[in-house]
């Protein structure tokens, strides 16, 4: 199950709308079949709470999942979701080998910029009249918020992946600290090219951000991938988590992404 603290939550959540999307793609977003969610729900203000309920009847709807039942009461606003489903094989984080290469779904960042347009408050609509260019941003900005507000998790493409590859796990926290979990767990090294991540934004702002729930796995370097995916690194004998681009070797940033706790 998925539990999830507003409270205590690093991030901006403007509409209860929107919140839902995000929690039910928070907890399935890796290879499964999905049976039915349980919601654990504390009723608070009406329109919040209807808000909430279309919301969360259209993120079901897309996933094609019934809510099975669950608890309503009145308290903190705490939200918690457990989704049950089967997958016949399951690829953990820890089953990378030596010689693997790591490879990411999508383009990364976009929920990243989305966060920020939200946390400016800026409006991601198209303006009559407005010239082009800010035609096009005003798009841009609308669809990097919707990649925020509306995250898709990669149902189909893990399913297709899970026979195939050795390890694998969504960018939910930062590209960055995600591939450092995959590379701890399997007890390897790491070494990711910068130059070869498919991001939007300022790279390191792109792959510390989070939220971006695209696919993050280890597979042999001529593995035929059914699905797009960029290589991005190589796994090795060792341990660490290291950089590089075009130029050389790249220092590690500060902070590699959200940290819970």
């Amino acid at each position: 199950g998925g539990s999830f603290t507003l409270e205590n939550y690093a991030r901006i959540v403007e509409s209860s709308l929107y919140l839902n999307t995000f929690l039910v793609t928070f907890e399935i977003s890796v290879a499964v079949t999905l049976f039915c969610v349980l919601l654990g729900y504390p009723l608070s203000d009406e329109i919040w709470d209807r808000a909430f309920v279309e919301g969360l009847s259209a993120a079901l709807a897309h996933f094609d999942v019934p809510l099975l039942g669950g608890d309503t009461v009145r308290g903190p606003r705490v939200l918690s979701l457990t989704a049950i489903g089967r997958s016949a094989i399951a690829p953990s984080r820890s089953g990378a080998q030596a010689g693997d290469a790591l490879y990411v779904t999508g383009v990364i960042g976009r929920a990243g910029l989305g966060l920020d347009i939200a946390k400016q408050n800026r409006s991601p609509e198209p303006v009559e009249g407005r010239s082009t260019r800010t035609a096009l941003r005003q798009a841009q900005d609308c669809g990097h918020l919707n990649a925020y507000r509306r995250p898709t998790a990669r149902l189909a493409e893990g399913q297709a992946l899970a026979p195939i590859v050795h390890a694998m796990m969504d960018v939910s926290d930062g590209l960055l600290i995600d591939a450092q979990r995959m590379a701890d767990a399997s007890k390897l090294a790491l070494e990711i090219d910068l130059d070869a991540v498919p991001h939007v934004g300022e790279i390191m702002a792109a792959i510390t951000a989070g939220d971006d729930y695209e696919l993050l796995f280890a597979a042999a370097p001529d593995a035929m991938l059914p699905v797009p995916a960029a290589r991005i690194g190589q796994f090795s004998d060792g341990t660490g988590l290291t950089l590089c681009n075009g130029d050389g070797p790249v220092a590690l940033p500060q902070r590699l992404g959200y940290t819970h706790g």
